[in-house]
């Protein structure tokens, strides 16, 4: 886009390149599989010798340290404040968890003299440790934003670590907002500038990489780092960036969330904290060829490493950033949308089979294990019951152990559409046409072409707080809901985040 306000994804995604995995998380929000053929059309920008390199530490480290005085969009902040708030959000609903409340278990082990808050509990630990617990808290389930064209799930990690330091820092809201801004674009551009395919290759997980830095980078401005503080701090980052792909492996959803959003919030604020204090790394450490950031497997197919700097300021990834309807995992969004639409006029019992058509692998959908990913058990759950339990979406033993959702799963079949498959350079989306016999041979059939909240078709304001609504009121009320939003939506003008701290106080399981 070229109103100052968009940013280019940088090249579709193609599904032909998808890996055939069939164990469960192998296709979640199609991350792997397509990692490589992203960014097939760009060279590299430098060859290891240096040729064509352009210092970028000044501006890097500029960006960060000034991150809180930085002049923003009005746009640009209200879908930042609408990230806090659908982070905060999946805090609450996640908070039972297991990951969650094995989260809260080790920070409490590890500082149980600790006084900062961990969110979604009443508990509290070191500041590290508690936002490690908040930020496993946020990813506890399949319900946090992302941003498709990088590979990365930033709310988990970045929006903890922002409003903890904001916290102890006795920061504004509107200083807040503006770090939180700055950490999402950090996150978001790291892993296109190394270039998404050299990251796959080199068997590091964005989801892992990209929150270090994006933690780090909310944290320092509230801390009031100087340039040279962030240059130290960025090092610290390189040496902590890690997250193997092995998550794909995952079935019960604790691994994933210590990789997504635990380990980076820990990491970041980590890196920020010892910066402060006074640790020294290697200088200007994103310019010296034998870094980190431009280590020889950096260097291939994809890497536009200047591009980590171009365009701040002016072009935003909050643009690109993306949020989920319903809590299931993103290439499963459209079927259940389609689902929930055909429930309106069919009830389970004159269910004769439905078929789901997608994109990309199919039939690693089919046989997930994990529920949020499982569409025979979705689409099963959603017609016995009429809706889609936030709680039910994420039941192994639901899925494993209810007869009748077993019974009705084996109608469910799903299957690949190459017809919906996006082609090189175009926008990832996701879509699904599923068609519905019934017992008496007549069909009904819906096709869902995108996935709302995608930055194709991004949610609005409204559809953001109806989502915080049902995740919020089961836990906590109408009133906390309503007063959790409008604190969100207030923060520009908030001398403290300490009432939304004190909201995010409460009895965990």
């Amino acid at each position: 886009m070229s109103n100052g306000i968009g940013r280019s994804s940088g090249g579709g995604m193609t599904r032909r390149g998808l890996i055939k995995a069939g164990s469960v998380a192998s296709a979640l929000a199609v991350t792997a599989p397509a990692l490589a053929a992203r960014q097939a059309s760009q060279g590299p920008e430098s060859a290891a010798d240096g040729a064509g390199w352009r210092e970028i530490t000044p501006a890097l480290t500029g960006y960060i340290a000034g991150a809180c005085e930085h002049g923003i969009p009005a746009q640009i902040r209200e879908r930042a404040r609408l990230h806090i708030l659908d982070t905060l959000a999946s805090i609450v609903a996640c908070h039972s968890l297991e990951a969650s409340q094995l989260g809260r278990r080790y920070a409490q082990a590890m500082s149980p003299q600790g006084t900062s808050p961990i969110l979604g509990s009443r508990q509290t630990a070191s500041p590290v440790d508690a936002v490690f617990a908040s930020g496993m808290t946020a990813h506890a389930a399949e319900i946090n934003d992302f941003i498709p064209s990088a590979y990365v799930q930033p709310g988990p990690a970045i929006v903890p670590t922002a409003i903890e330091t904001a916290r102890l820092n006795q920061r504004s809201g509107a200083d807040l907002v503006g770090a939180v801004v700055a950490g999402y674009e950090i996150a978001g551009r790291l892993p296109k500038a190394i270039g998404t395919r050299n990251l796959y290759l080199a068997g590091l997980a964005n989801h892992g990489i990209a929150p270090t830095f994006g933690s780090a980078a909310a944290a320092a401005p509230l801390m009031d780092l100087t340039t040279d503080e962030v240059d130290h701090m960025l090092a610290y980052c390189a040496q902590q960036a890690s997250g193997s792909w092995q998550w794909l492996l995952d079935v019960r959803h604790v691994e994933k969330a210590f990789v997504f959003g635990g380990m980076g919030a820990r990491n970041g604020m980590q890196a920020a904290r010892m910066a402060k204090i006074g640790f020294t790394g290697v200088p200007a450490s994103f310019d010296n060829e034998n870094g980190w950031f431009r280590w020889r497997a950096f260097q291939g197919e994809g890497a536009t490493h200047a591009s980590l700097v171009d365009g701040l300021n002016e072009e935003y990834e909050l643009s690109l950033a993306a949020m989920k309807r319903y809590p299931v995992g993103g290439p499963t969004q459209p079927a259940v949308r389609a689902l929930l639409d055909l429930r309106k006029t069919v009830s389970p019992e004159e269910v004769a089979k439905i078929v789901v058509a997608m994109p990309g692998e199919a039939a690693t959908f089919e046989r997930a294990n994990m529920p949020a990913l499982n569409i025979p058990y979705l689409a099963a759950i959603i017609m016995l019951d009429g809706r889609l339990d936030f709680v039910d979406a994420q039941s192994l033993d639901r899925q494993e152990n209810d007869a009748a959702a077993r019974d009705f799963a084996r109608k469910v079949t799903v299957v690949r559409d190459e017809a919906q498959e996006m082609g090189e350079g175009e926008d990832r989306t996701e879509s699904a046409r599923v068609t519905l016999t019934r017992t008496d041979g007549t069909q009904e059939e819906r096709y869902v072409p995108y996935v709302p909240g995608y930055p194709t078709h991004p949610l609005a304001k409204a559809e953001v707080e109806e989502k915080a609504h049902e995740l919020i009121e089961p836990v906590l009320g109408v009133a906390a809901a309503n007063r959790l939003i409008a604190l969100c939506d207030d923060l520009d003008d908030a001398g403290s985040v300490d009432p939304i701290v004190e909201l995010m106080r409460f009895d965990s399981a």
